[in-house]
Order: C-alpha cells, then sequence, then structure tokens
C-alpha cells in the first residue's frame, strides 16, 4: 500500500485549487486501470485523502462514483473495496467490448488514418515483454484498445469506454500467468496496427473480432479456476 499511496501524493499536483470528487474520481479510476489497486484492495479513507490532500466527504463521493462504476463495492462494517469481478462480468466487459471497438475499427472511412497513438502503444508493449515485464505489456495492451476506441473521434466513446477498461485491468489482475496471456497479443496488435496503415479497416476487423473471442476464451477459464463463477476468490 506504501508505494500506491506514494502514486497518489504524485498525483496531488493534479487537483490544484479546483478540487472535486470528479477529479478524485478520475486519479483513482486511472489507478485502478494501471493495477495500484489490486481487486479485493480495501481503500483507506484516512490514508487515500491525505495522499491526495482532500476531505473524508469530498472522497467518499469519488467512492460512490466509482461504486456506481462497478469498480468499488461497499461493504458494510467493513469499508469500500475494489471490486472482485464475476465471470457474468468478464463476459459481459468483452461482449461490449466487441461491440464497440469492432465498431470504430470497421467504421473508418478512407485513409489515412491518426495511427501513431496505436503505434506507440505497440511500441510500449513489445519494450515491455523484453524486459520481462508482463504486467507493463497489460498496461500497454490496455493502451492500445483505448486508441483505437479513439480512432472514432468521439468523447462520448472515450467516456464509455475508460471504464470498461478499467473493469477489464480488475480482471487481468487475477491471471496467475500475464505472459501467457498478454504474450500472442504483442503479434496481433502489431498485425492489426499494419493492416490499419495498409487501409484496410474492414481486414482490421475481422482480426480485432477474433482476437476479442480468443482473449474471451482465455480470461474466463482463468476466471473459473481462481474465482469462480461468482467472484468468490480461490487464490
Amino acid at each position: 500500500m506504501a508505494e500506491q499511496l506514494a502514486g497518489l501524493a504524485d498525483d496531488r499536483a493534479l487537483l490544484g485549487r479546483t478540487s472535486t470528487a470528479e477529479r478524485v474520481a478520475d486519479i483513482l479510476r486511472s489507478r485502478i486501470a494501471d493495477g495500484y489497486f489490486p481487486p479485493g484492495t480495501r481503500l483507506s479513507e484516512d490514508s487515500i485523502g491525505g495522499a491526495l490532500g482532500v476531505s473524508r466527504n469530498t472522497l467518499r463521493e469519488a467512492f460512490r462514483l466509482l461504486t456506481h462504476e462497478r469498480l468499488l463495492v461497499h461493504e458494510l462494517n467493513r469499508g469500500v473495496f475494489v471490486r472482485v469481478l464475476t465471470v457474468e462480468d468478464v463476459e459481459d466487459i468483452y461482449r461490449t467490448r466487441s461491440l464497440v471497438e469492432c465498431a470504430v475499427v470497421r467504421s473508418l472511412g478512407e485513409p489515412p488514418y491518426p495511427l501513431h497513438g496505436l503505434a506507440e502503444a505497440v511500441a510500449e508493449g513489445e519494450r515491455a515483454a523484453v524486459g520481462g515485464d508482463w504486467k507493463a505489456v497489460g498496461t500497454a495492451n490496455i493502451h492500445f484498445h483505448r486508441e483505437l476506441v479513439a480512432l472514432a473521434g468521439s468523447e462520448r466513446t472515450d467516456e464509455l469506454m475508460r471504464s470498461v477498461f478499467a473493469e477489464l485491468r480488475l480482471a487481468f489482475h487475477v491471471v496467475d500467468d500475464p505472459h501467457r496471456l498478454h504474450e500472442p497479443y504483442l503479434t496481433r496488435n502489431r498485425r492489426i496496427l499494419r493492416t490499419l496503415e495498409a487501409g484496410d479497416p474492414s481486414g482490421a476487423g475481422r482480426l480485432l473480432s477474433t482476437y476479442l473471442a480468443d482473449s474471451l476464451d482465455r480470461v474466463v477459464e482463468v476466471y473459473r479456476r481462481r474465482v469462480g463463477e461468482d467472484g468468490t476468490r480461490t487464490f
């Protein structure tokens, strides 16, 4: 927890004089998405509020917002925890991803497309793999899919998927072998990028559809073994 709180202290400057529950929620959502708070982690009001320099009421409102987004859960007389997803949650996350991401890619108009962010996410994952940091590879993979969604040029779509990707990170956290989970998608991410560079969004959409179906199968397999259908952890 000390490392996570140190990171939050660094984020304190982002709040400035216009500190609001929404901005606190943005910071915590990003930290959850980047893996600083794994599923089942109890979030201390005193520690987090102190690290960010915000009032208890502001922090509680931020917690409420993230609970509404299904990232946190409040347990009576125990506190607020990062949510542990169920298999049904995971399946719904992937259903949403398939609907949105594939639609974005297939609806792209005539090339060229703004692919700089996508290319950087691919390179980020490959650099992390060379260093053997498979958690960072998972983060880069999420960045890749955020950049895919960003090709729509829609703030509303970006906002919708921001919470979906944060939930996805919760699913990744229960994987006991992140190397096995993430390595195959390094090649597949680059193949999708090259297909878009070639001006073939329909082909990229087909690749992405198969990609997401395979990823769902892998994650659900792990979930059934380590978490159970109802989110009751066995790890």
